[in-house]
């Protein structure tokens, strides 16, 4: 089946596989992604958008499970179409290709409800593992923001100055006070081990205290849970240098 629109086609869909729609202005990247995820037993083409608008008619007539898509976009750039796609398709992932890794992209790519923000030249094993990740409901991109410090500095504040921004009196936290002590650790960027060393605890019950952390706010992850904590005002994050 052909979709109508210049540019954008659909297949049927075949719910035992991931399906995937394509987003980019040049249909040479295309193609090498199309041929690479045709290889797989577990992906299929939903179909393929060269630009924005485009990307979002076809999402709202494929629904895909993920949307692979360049942020530089003619017309609607990459982040405007996962805003908008995020709200009409809550569930479905979207992970974005971009020239731009610094923490200003990165955190404009969080509020837009982004699963992973790769760089254009990633190379294929890495990109496979992502999309796997992202398929299973996971948010690879907050493990960029741990992995860069100078990423992790922008995102932080810029979250931070959100809770300013924010009426966050008098909001009840469900987290008890060990736990706020463990969301803060979290927060400054300490792994696992660090957080039990620095509390005297066992690995394992800092491992517990995380997962009932993540369980209480209904969030995916460590990163989720402290933006969670800090638009709430129930944590402030120190960062280098303050």
């Amino acid at each position: 089946m052909r979709y109508g629109a210049t540019g954008m086609s659909a297949r049927e869909p075949f719910v035992s596989m991931t399906s995937i729609v394509l987003v980019h202005d040049h249909a040479l990247f295309r193609e090498g992604l199309r041929h690479h995820l045709a290889a797989l037993p577990d992906f299929r083409i939903a179909g393929e958008a060269s630009n924005g608008q485009q990307a979002i008619q076809l999402v709202d007539y494929a629904d895909p499970d993920l949307v692979l898509m360049e942020v530089d976009l003619p017309g609607v750039n990459g982040l405007e179409v996962s805003r908008v796609l995020k709200r009409t398709h809550p569930h479905v992932g979207i992970v974005l290709f971009s020239s731009a890794m610094d923490g200003a992209h990165v955190v404009k790519a969080i509020r837009a409800g982004v699963a992973a923000y790769l760089p254009r030249n990633i190379e294929w094993p890495p990109l496979l593992q992502t999309l796997t990740e992202v398929r299973r409901g996971e948010y690879p991109i907050n493990d960029l923001v741990l992995s860069l410090p100078e990423v992790a500095s922008q995102v932080l504040s810029a979250f931070r100055q959100m809770v300013v921004d924010e009426d966050t009196e008098n909001v009840y936290s469900p987290l008890s006070p060990r736990e706020i002590e463990v969301i803060e650790l979290i927060a400054a960027g300490r792994t696992n081990k660090e957080i039990a060393f620095h509390l005297d605890i066992s690995n394992q019950t800092a491992k517990n205290h995380i997962s009932s952390i993540l369980r209480k706010l209904a969030v995916n992850d460590r990163t989720q849970a402290v933006v969670y904590a800090m638009r709430r005002g129930w944590i402030k994050v120190v960062l280098p240098g303050d």
